[in-house]
Protein backbone atom coordinates (compact mmCIF):
# COMPACT_ATOMS: atom_id res chain seq x y z
CA UNK A 1 0.00 0.00 0.00
CA UNK A 2 2.01 3.08 1.21
CA UNK A 3 5.31 3.35 2.09
CA UNK A 4 7.49 0.33 0.94
CA UNK A 5 10.32 1.62 3.17
CA UNK A 6 8.24 0.82 6.26
CA UNK A 7 9.34 -2.50 7.60
CA UNK A 8 7.29 -4.38 10.47
CA UNK A 9 9.38 -7.11 12.54
CA UNK A 10 7.79 -10.04 13.83
CA UNK A 11 10.56 -11.52 16.32
CA UNK A 12 10.22 -15.31 17.47
CA UNK A 13 12.18 -17.75 19.15
CA UNK A 14 15.72 -16.94 17.61
CA UNK A 15 14.19 -15.15 14.51
CA UNK A 16 13.83 -11.98 13.43
CA UNK A 17 10.88 -12.07 10.35
CA UNK A 18 10.67 -8.94 8.13
CA UNK A 19 7.69 -8.02 6.48
CA UNK A 20 7.42 -5.32 4.40
CA UNK A 21 4.50 -3.06 5.98
CA UNK A 22 2.75 -3.02 2.38
CA UNK A 23 2.15 -6.69 2.96
CA UNK A 24 0.85 -6.83 6.55
CA UNK A 25 -3.08 -7.29 6.88
CA UNK A 26 -5.48 -7.37 9.48
CA UNK A 27 -8.42 -9.40 9.79
CA UNK A 28 -11.10 -8.80 11.77
CA UNK A 29 -13.81 -11.77 12.62
CA UNK A 30 -16.93 -10.27 13.94
CA UNK A 31 -20.38 -11.65 15.21
CA UNK A 32 -22.84 -12.29 17.94
CA UNK A 33 -21.78 -15.36 20.87
CA UNK A 34 -21.69 -19.29 20.39
CA UNK A 35 -21.40 -18.76 16.77
CA UNK A 36 -18.65 -20.10 16.06
CA UNK A 37 -16.21 -17.41 15.20
CA UNK A 38 -13.15 -18.94 17.39
CA UNK A 39 -13.50 -21.98 15.47
CA UNK A 40 -13.62 -20.89 12.13
CA UNK A 41 -10.28 -19.24 13.23
CA UNK A 42 -8.80 -22.53 14.95
CA UNK A 43 -9.82 -24.18 11.49
CA UNK A 44 -7.77 -21.51 9.42
CA UNK A 45 -4.70 -21.42 11.70
CA UNK A 46 -4.64 -25.53 13.28
CA UNK A 47 -7.03 -27.15 11.07
CA UNK A 48 -8.52 -28.61 13.92
CA UNK A 49 -12.10 -27.52 15.52
CA UNK A 50 -12.65 -27.39 19.69
CA UNK A 51 -15.83 -29.15 20.73
CA UNK A 52 -15.64 -27.26 24.15
CA UNK A 53 -16.89 -23.72 24.12
CA UNK A 54 -14.84 -21.01 25.57
CA UNK A 55 -16.21 -17.28 25.40
CA UNK A 56 -13.84 -15.00 24.16
CA UNK A 57 -12.83 -11.57 25.35
CA UNK A 58 -10.37 -10.89 22.85
CA UNK A 59 -7.93 -13.69 20.95
CA UNK A 60 -4.91 -11.98 18.83
CA UNK A 61 -3.54 -14.39 16.29
CA UNK A 62 -0.02 -13.80 14.02
CA UNK A 63 0.63 -15.57 10.79
CA UNK A 64 3.61 -14.63 8.33
CA UNK A 65 4.12 -16.44 4.64
CA UNK A 66 7.42 -16.54 2.52
CA UNK A 67 5.22 -16.84 -1.17
CA UNK A 68 8.19 -16.87 -3.61
CA UNK A 69 10.11 -15.50 -2.16
CA UNK A 70 7.94 -12.65 -0.49
CA UNK A 71 7.31 -11.69 3.02
CA UNK A 72 3.42 -11.21 4.31
CA UNK A 73 2.12 -11.23 7.84
CA UNK A 74 -2.15 -11.33 8.72
CA UNK A 75 -3.18 -10.06 12.32
CA UNK A 76 -5.91 -12.28 13.29
CA UNK A 77 -8.62 -10.60 15.63
CA UNK A 78 -11.03 -12.41 16.82
CA UNK A 79 -13.58 -10.74 19.28
CA UNK A 80 -15.87 -10.92 21.28
CA UNK A 81 -19.52 -11.70 20.55
CA UNK A 82 -21.03 -9.26 23.58
CA UNK A 83 -19.33 -6.51 22.74
CA UNK A 84 -18.90 -5.25 26.32
CA UNK A 85 -16.89 -1.99 25.01
CA UNK A 86 -18.26 -0.36 21.88
CA UNK A 87 -15.91 1.80 21.51
CA UNK A 88 -13.10 -0.88 21.02
CA UNK A 89 -15.52 -2.83 18.65
CA UNK A 90 -15.24 0.31 16.53
CA UNK A 91 -11.32 0.66 16.69
CA UNK A 92 -11.44 -3.10 15.71
CA UNK A 93 -13.47 -1.99 12.71
CA UNK A 94 -11.24 1.03 12.18
CA UNK A 95 -7.98 -1.07 11.64
CA UNK A 96 -9.26 -3.39 10.44
CA UNK A 97 -8.57 -4.49 6.06
CA UNK A 98 -10.32 -7.61 5.65
CA UNK A 99 -13.70 -9.02 7.07
CA UNK A 100 -15.28 -11.99 8.45
CA UNK A 101 -18.85 -11.95 10.11
CA UNK A 102 -19.81 -14.87 11.53
CA UNK A 103 -23.25 -16.22 11.94
CA UNK A 104 -25.52 -19.74 13.25
CA UNK A 105 -27.70 -20.60 10.14
CA UNK A 106 -29.82 -22.15 13.47
CA UNK A 107 -29.68 -18.37 14.77
CA UNK A 108 -31.76 -15.96 13.80
CA UNK A 109 -30.91 -13.03 16.62
CA UNK A 110 -27.31 -14.00 15.36
CA UNK A 111 -28.31 -13.14 11.37
CA UNK A 112 -29.80 -9.74 12.71
CA UNK A 113 -26.73 -8.97 14.30
CA UNK A 114 -24.57 -9.68 11.39
CA UNK A 115 -26.37 -7.20 9.71
CA UNK A 116 -25.84 -4.73 12.16
CA UNK A 117 -22.24 -5.42 12.26
CA UNK A 118 -22.47 -5.26 7.91
CA UNK A 119 -24.09 -1.82 8.53
CA UNK A 120 -21.52 -0.64 11.35
CA UNK A 121 -18.38 -1.50 9.19
CA UNK A 122 -19.79 0.15 5.86
CA UNK A 123 -20.77 3.51 8.00
CA UNK A 124 -17.28 3.44 10.02
CA UNK A 125 -15.14 2.70 6.95
CA UNK A 126 -16.41 5.27 5.06
CA UNK A 127 -16.35 7.52 7.63
CA UNK A 128 -12.50 6.75 7.62
CA UNK A 129 -12.07 6.75 3.85
CA UNK A 130 -13.75 10.36 3.47
CA UNK A 131 -11.43 11.94 5.47
CA UNK A 132 -8.24 10.10 4.22
CA UNK A 133 -9.34 10.10 0.58
CA UNK A 134 -8.92 7.01 0.54
CA UNK A 135 -10.22 4.44 -2.20
CA UNK A 136 -9.48 0.79 -1.70
CA UNK A 137 -12.24 -1.32 -1.60
CA UNK A 138 -13.72 -3.37 1.80
CA UNK A 139 -13.07 -7.34 1.52
CA UNK A 140 -15.61 -8.60 3.34
CA UNK A 141 -17.30 -12.44 3.83
CA UNK A 142 -20.39 -12.93 5.46
CA UNK A 143 -20.45 -16.74 6.93
CA UNK A 144 -23.54 -18.64 7.80
CA UNK A 145 -21.84 -21.50 9.92
CA UNK A 146 -23.53 -25.19 11.10
CA UNK A 147 -24.74 -26.00 7.96
CA UNK A 148 -23.86 -29.47 9.31
CA UNK A 149 -27.18 -29.24 11.56
CA UNK A 150 -30.09 -30.32 10.20
CA UNK A 151 -32.54 -28.51 7.83
CA UNK A 152 -35.14 -28.54 10.18
CA UNK A 153 -33.37 -26.03 12.92
CA UNK A 154 -32.11 -23.62 9.93
CA UNK A 155 -33.42 -20.25 10.70
CA UNK A 156 -31.93 -18.31 8.22
CA UNK A 157 -32.77 -19.42 4.41
CA UNK A 158 -30.08 -18.88 2.17
CA UNK A 159 -31.24 -16.58 -0.20
CA UNK A 160 -31.46 -14.13 2.84
CA UNK A 161 -28.34 -14.54 3.23
CA UNK A 162 -26.99 -13.77 -0.35
CA UNK A 163 -29.13 -10.98 -0.49
CA UNK A 164 -26.35 -9.08 2.06
CA UNK A 165 -23.57 -9.39 -0.17
CA UNK A 166 -25.98 -9.30 -3.21
CA UNK A 167 -25.11 -5.63 -3.80
CA UNK A 168 -21.56 -5.64 -3.36
CA UNK A 169 -18.87 -6.97 -5.65
CA UNK A 170 -16.35 -7.14 -2.48
CA UNK A 171 -18.35 -9.07 -0.06
CA UNK A 172 -19.66 -12.77 -0.63
CA UNK A 173 -21.35 -15.39 1.05
CA UNK A 174 -20.79 -18.30 2.66
CA UNK A 175 -22.48 -21.31 4.90
CA UNK A 176 -20.24 -23.41 6.25
CA UNK A 177 -19.40 -25.88 8.97
CA UNK A 178 -16.26 -25.82 11.01
CA UNK A 179 -16.88 -28.41 12.68
CA UNK A 180 -17.38 -30.11 9.86
CA UNK A 181 -14.37 -28.04 7.82
CA UNK A 182 -17.03 -27.76 4.49
CA UNK A 183 -16.70 -24.73 2.51
CA UNK A 184 -13.91 -22.99 4.73
CA UNK A 185 -11.25 -22.87 2.79
CA UNK A 186 -13.14 -21.76 0.05
CA UNK A 187 -14.20 -19.14 2.36
CA UNK A 188 -10.83 -17.76 2.75
CA UNK A 189 -10.15 -18.36 -0.65
CA UNK A 190 -12.52 -15.51 -2.52
CA UNK A 191 -11.71 -13.57 0.96
CA UNK A 192 -7.98 -12.89 -0.33
CA UNK A 193 -8.65 -12.77 -3.49
CA UNK A 194 -11.30 -10.17 -3.19
CA UNK A 195 -8.38 -8.40 -1.24
CA UNK A 196 -5.91 -8.64 -3.90
CA UNK A 197 -3.56 -10.72 -1.56
CA UNK A 198 -2.20 -14.34 -2.79
CA UNK A 199 -4.66 -16.97 -3.30
CA UNK A 200 -1.17 -19.31 -1.63
CA UNK A 201 -2.65 -17.72 2.23
CA UNK A 202 -5.70 -19.76 2.50
CA UNK A 203 -5.38 -22.75 4.33
CA UNK A 204 -4.60 -25.72 2.17
CA UNK A 205 -2.70 -24.06 -0.14
CA UNK A 206 0.80 -23.48 1.51
CA UNK A 207 2.84 -26.09 3.54
CA UNK A 208 2.76 -25.21 7.40
CA UNK A 209 6.06 -24.96 8.80
CA UNK A 210 7.30 -24.63 12.77
CA UNK A 211 8.84 -21.89 14.14
CA UNK A 212 12.24 -23.66 14.18
CA UNK A 213 12.30 -22.71 10.75
CA UNK A 214 12.17 -18.75 10.96
CA UNK A 215 15.60 -17.75 11.14
CA UNK A 216 15.64 -19.11 7.00
CA UNK A 217 12.14 -18.42 6.43
CA UNK A 218 12.03 -15.05 5.29
CA UNK A 219 15.31 -15.75 2.92
CA UNK A 220 14.28 -16.19 -1.00
CA UNK A 221 16.48 -18.66 -1.44
CA UNK A 222 14.23 -20.94 1.03
CA UNK A 223 13.81 -23.35 -0.57
CA UNK A 224 13.76 -26.80 1.61
CA UNK A 225 13.85 -29.74 -0.29
CA UNK A 226 10.02 -31.35 0.92
CA UNK A 227 8.82 -27.88 0.63
CA UNK A 228 10.36 -26.65 -3.18
CA UNK A 229 7.28 -28.17 -5.16
CA UNK A 230 5.06 -25.73 -3.10
CA UNK A 231 6.91 -22.29 -2.99
CA UNK A 232 4.41 -21.10 -0.38
CA UNK A 233 5.23 -21.91 3.38
CA UNK A 234 2.88 -20.47 6.47
CA UNK A 235 4.34 -20.09 10.11
CA UNK A 236 2.17 -19.05 13.11
CA UNK A 237 3.65 -16.77 15.60
CA UNK A 238 3.44 -18.64 19.08
CA UNK A 239 4.23 -15.36 20.87
CA UNK A 240 2.44 -12.41 19.42
CA UNK A 241 0.51 -10.29 21.46
CA UNK A 242 -2.17 -7.66 20.36
CA UNK A 243 -0.91 -4.32 19.46
CA UNK A 244 -1.97 -1.24 22.08
CA UNK A 245 -4.95 0.46 21.93
CA UNK A 246 -2.46 3.61 21.75
CA UNK A 247 -0.42 2.70 18.64
CA UNK A 248 -3.66 1.58 16.60
CA UNK A 249 -5.23 5.09 17.95
CA UNK A 250 -1.93 6.61 16.59
CA UNK A 251 -2.39 4.43 13.36
CA UNK A 252 -6.03 5.66 12.82
CA UNK A 253 -5.20 9.36 13.77
CA UNK A 254 -1.53 9.48 11.46
CA UNK A 255 -4.00 8.74 8.46
CA UNK A 256 -6.50 11.15 9.06
CA UNK A 257 -4.19 13.57 9.86
CA UNK A 258 -1.93 12.63 6.90
CA UNK A 259 0.88 12.77 9.00
CA UNK A 260 1.75 9.00 7.38
CA UNK A 261 1.56 6.92 4.74
CA UNK A 262 2.63 3.74 6.51
CA UNK A 263 0.39 0.79 7.00
CA UNK A 264 3.39 0.08 10.00
CA UNK A 265 1.46 -0.71 13.53
CA UNK A 266 3.30 -1.52 16.69
CA UNK A 267 5.69 -4.17 16.51
CA UNK A 268 4.67 -7.79 17.81
CA UNK A 269 5.95 -7.96 21.76
CA UNK A 270 7.29 -11.25 22.86
CA UNK A 271 7.02 -12.70 26.36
Amino acid sequence: FQDQAMMKTMSGGNCNLNVPAKNSYRMVVLGASRVGKSSIVSRFLNGRFEDQYTPTIEDFHRKVYNIRGDMYQLDILDTSGNHPFPAMRRLSILTGDVFILVFSLDNRESFDEVKRLQKQILEVKSCLKNKTKESADLPMVICGNKNDHSEVLRKVRTDEGENLVSSDENCAYFEVSAKKNTNVDEMFYVLFSMAKLPHEMSPSLHRKISIQYGDTFQQKSFRMRRFKDMGAYGMISPFARRPSVNSDLKYIKSKVLREGQSREREKCTIQ
